[in-house]
């Protein structure tokens, strides 16, 4: 899963008008944020698995406090008060908090049964959409869409800058997908780490989108 987090990101403007798209993005996206900092201290693990069965050639070995549900609970929690603490906005909080535990909620769509409920001995779960490649893609993309047109209705550009930064954005997440998709396996689980290590810039890159859109409530 990959389009359908920042999909959940693009849709959340609608439910929180007030909030960035950058921290947006940062809320769904915000545990596969956190992993590649983990893989790198060498607290969580994954395997290249070239030989997985469909879906990404990885196997996620070890990753409770970034991808078990309990852990996610506390980074919602977590997040949505930092937000409440910086802006005194309960809607906004609120959002924050339920899109980093959409993270989890849409990996156990697709994941096969290795996300834990807690750290520890844990039940793994996944109800393995991964293993039906077509259907797994369609949804996503239906999700993306339905995201993006959910951001395209409460928010209009400002100047020229607020439609070809979000163009851009767009196509660069399917051509990310794609190349998920269709790539080679990473080289090394330390390649993965520093890759994943970039969406931060995919962060950003949402700021300065909303930096040049408004919310359409703004508008006279």
């Amino acid at each position: 899963m990959f389009l359908g987090h920042f999909a959940v990101g693009f849709g959340a403007k609608a439910a929180a008008p007030k909030v960035s798209l950058g921290s947006l993005f940062l809320a769904a996206q915000f545990i596969d944020l956190l992993w590649p900092s983990l893989l790198l201290l060498g607290l969580e693990q994954v395997r290249i698995a070239p030989e997985h069965p469909p879906g990404p050639p990885l196997e996620f070995t070890h990753y409770p406090f970034s991808h078990s549900l309990l852990a996610v609970l506390g980074w919602s929690v977590l997040i949505g008060g930092v937000y409440y603490l910086l802006r005194r906005e309960r809607r906004g909080a609120l959002v924050m908090g339920l899109a980093v535990l959409s993270h989890w909620l849409l990996d156990l769509l697709v994941h096969y049964p290795d996300l834990p409920l807690y750290p520890g001995a844990s039940p793994r779960l996944g109800l393995m959409l991964w293993s039906l490649p077509e259907i797994e893609m369609i949804f996503e993309l239906g999700l993306f869409v339905l995201g993006i047109g959910l951001y395209l209705r409460v928010t209009r550009p400002v100047d020229r800058a607020g439609k070809w930064t979000l163009a851009g954005l767009a196509l660069f997440l399917i051509a990310i997908q794609v190349s998920n998709s269709l790539g080679p396996p990473p080289p090394s689980v330390t390649a993965l780490a520093w890759v994943g290590q970039a969406q931060w810039l995919l962060v950003v890159w949402a700021y300065w989108v909303d930096r040049h859109r408004r919310p359409v409530t703004s508008f006279r």
